[in-house]
């Protein structure tokens, strides 16, 4: 029979094979900032200051944590001893596993954390490997005794002292214990003993451990940067808790600089390279997890929300025949048979006059523009319905609109809503996306609500076109909604891109429009790769108006560029030349992927919709 311990083992097994999960920030940061001297021993607080320690972990809970770790780092002999409460050894780490439970209930996973033992040992120190793992051992013991979840085994600097502390864990608790196991390294992704990542990598993954990673460091960059090496050489789960960068020395404080917002996205960028447990080291926040969990909402919402709305249609007795594709709209039509489509990116305006917005899309129509895209509050800023935006271009300007359906500021009630209105209102053709986390927008305090991802999301609209509600009842009438979802043929993960990508097909996807391609090699490797699904494929096109334009797409929205075109961009010496070279390079990517997808999507930058137009003339007859 397993026990309660173990049953939560496998959950968190079970949860990281289906998705990210959030770490706490810093513990020691936290007791040091409400008063408590640097000199203390954090952990013996379990003892003295029990309410304080609860109250942290408690705040942690508040911001989105998933895993609580015990404040239990410095809890073995030889580092308690250097205090003089060795003797309190089992009372300190058995104090330190209930506070973390008595903040978590019945939420977050509770993690026995164990730090180094602060000695050296051999063969640079007195200490042999049986004595370390012996040291190891008695406080694991404690750690499980008082009911830990999982172990995380943090901020080693030598291998061999950690490999003694996985043996020991392992031991302790036999193969059921979940553990990670972390390291520390240096500016250049290396171990203090100058050990390079892919060395301790491939050691640390022949480990029964089930998470490898770093945490504490030098900061977000070069964890990053060491996270991205590592991945290359490991098979395992992989785990990021970088510190808030560097400390200064203030007016007698150690401070970390790193603000929440950067350390937030430098998180985005370890999520997209594939990091599967993420949180904070030294210097990190309750405000700092606060945004990390924003983040992977917005990536990766919690599977146990998207699952009331995994129904399967064909299961359900009065789930209807859907629309055929050729059906649902003149875009279902086109590429129902076929044909080259053409779109254009117009965003919805600020205020309540479209006007500006209506005169391009006519303009658009008049150049023989298939569809208008609009985008659902774009990087997360307050804009116009889209639908509405979608529902005034039709009417007004007589061109079909292509409707952006975001789940950042919905919940499913909403999402269903809407969906059944805009079916109503004549706007058939959806892009279904998860949409951009508020913090990137002017209102960064904004609620996100992520019930879903752009997964879930194809889902309920494909129950709809089976004529089944979000819980998979019918409605006595169906929806006729053309389904179309988001790629990127540069992400930094693409085996992530890709099976991503391949469950919005499996859930009803009917064709996919990528972020603006600038690379034809990330194009054709991306094309290769889902050439066994057929559907099909509009690539977007960018054209750039100035190098700074072109740095961004590189350094912000992780898109891509070739030096070539980078190097063209840099040449140019005047705004206005600098939007003909971006059109010409635009112009030659349409030409170059006309005879690989089946469409592309222009955007328009800063509402410059000529250009976008002048892109459109490489397109050629259809």
């Amino acid at each position: 029979m397993m026990t309660a311990t173990s049953t939560r083992a496998q959950e968190f097994r079970d949860q990281l094979s289906r998705r990210v999960l959030v770490a706490d920030g810093a513990m020691g940061t936290m007791l040091y900032s409400r008063g408590v001297f640097i000199n203390r021993c954090f952990d013996e607080l379990n003892l003295s200051q029990p309410d304080l320690v609860r109250q942290i972990h408690q705040e942690y809970v508040k911001a989105g944590a998933e895993i609580l770790e015990t404040n239990t780092f410095g809890a073995s002999r030889p580092r308690l001893g250097a205090f003089g409460v060795s003797e309190k050894l089992r009372d300190i780490n058995r104090a330190g596993v209930r506070l973390a439970r008595e903040a978590a209930k019945d939420g977050p996973f509770v993690a026995g954390a164990v730090g180094p033992l602060g000695v050296r040992i051999e063969p640079l120190g007195p200490t042999s490997f049986a004595e370390a793992r012996a040291a190891f051992r008695e406080q694991i013991d404690a750690l499980l005794e008082a009911g830990v979840d999982l172990l995380i085994l943090e901020t080693f600097g030598n291998l061999d002292e950690l490999r003694e502390a996985v043996t020991a864990a392992r031991e302790a608790a036999g193969s059921e214990m979940a553990i990670i196991a972390q390291v520390t390294i240096d500016d250049f992704g290396h171990l203090p003993g100058g050990t390079d990542p892919e060395t301790f990598t491939r050691e640390m993954d022949s480990w029964p451990v089930d998470v490898i990673g770093l945490n504490c460091s030098v900061g977000p960059k070069a964890t990053l940067e060491t996270i991205e090496r590592m991945l290359q050489v490991s098979s395992k789960p992989l785990s990021a808790m970088p510190n808030a960068g560097l400390p200064m020395r203030i007016e007698g404080r150690n401070i970390y600089l790193c603000s929440p917002e950067y350390m937030a996205q430098y998180a985005r960028r370890l999520l997209w390279a594939g990091v599967k447990v993420i949180g904070g080291c030294c210097g990190t926040t309750p405000e700092h997890i606060k945004l990390i969990r924003s983040e992977t909402r917005s990536l990766q919402p919690l599977q146990r929300k998207l699952t009331i709305t995994v129904e399967e249609p064909q299961a359900k007795a009065h789930a209807l025949t859907p629309v055929a594709m050729a059906a649902k709209s003149k875009l279902g039509a086109k590429l129902a048979e076929n044909k080259f489509v053409a779109f254009v990116e117009i965003l919805p305006p600020r205020g309540i006059d479209a006007s500006r917005e209506i005169d391009g899309a006519r303009r658009c129509g008049e150049h023989g523009i298939d569809c208008i895209n609009v985008p659902d509050g774009p990087r997360a800023s307050a804009r116009m319905s889209a639908q509405v935006t979608c529902q005034l271009i039709q009417q007004q300007a007589g061109i079909e609109a292509v409707n952006h359906f975001c789940c950042r500021d919905r919940n499913i009630l909403g999402i269903q809503s809407e969906l059944l209105g805009a079916h109503a209102a004549g706007v058939r053709n959806l892009i279904c996306i998860t949409g951009d986390p508020p913090r990137m927008g002017s209102y960064p305090d904004a609620t996100a609500v992520f019930d879903v991802d752009a997964i879930g999301l194809v889902n309920i609209v494909r129950n709809l076109n089976h004529g089944l509600d979000i819980g998979g009842n019918p409605m006595g009438s169906q929806t006729a909604l053309l389904i179309g979802v988001g790629a990127n043929p540069g992400a930094l993960n693409m085996d992530e891109e890709i099976r991503r990508f391949e469950w919005k097909v499996e859930a009803g996807a009917e064709y996919v429009v990528t972020q603006p391609v600038f690379d034809l090699d990330d194009l054709e490797k991306f094309l290769k790769r889902i050439e066994r699904v057929k559907i099909p494929v509009i690539c977007g096109i960018w054209p750039l108006t100035s190098y700074r334009n072109a740095e961004f797409m590189v350094n912000e929205l992780r898109v891509p560029v070739p030096e070539e075109f980078m190097e063209r961009m840099r040449r140019v010496d005047n705004a206005e030349k600098a939007r003909e070279e971006g059109v010409a390079i635009a112009r030659e990517m349409v030409t170059r992927v006309r005879g690989m997808v089946q469409g592309v999507q222009l955007s328009a930058p800063f509402g410059r919709y000529q250009m976008a137009l002048d892109v459109a003339e490489a397109i050629g007859p259809r």
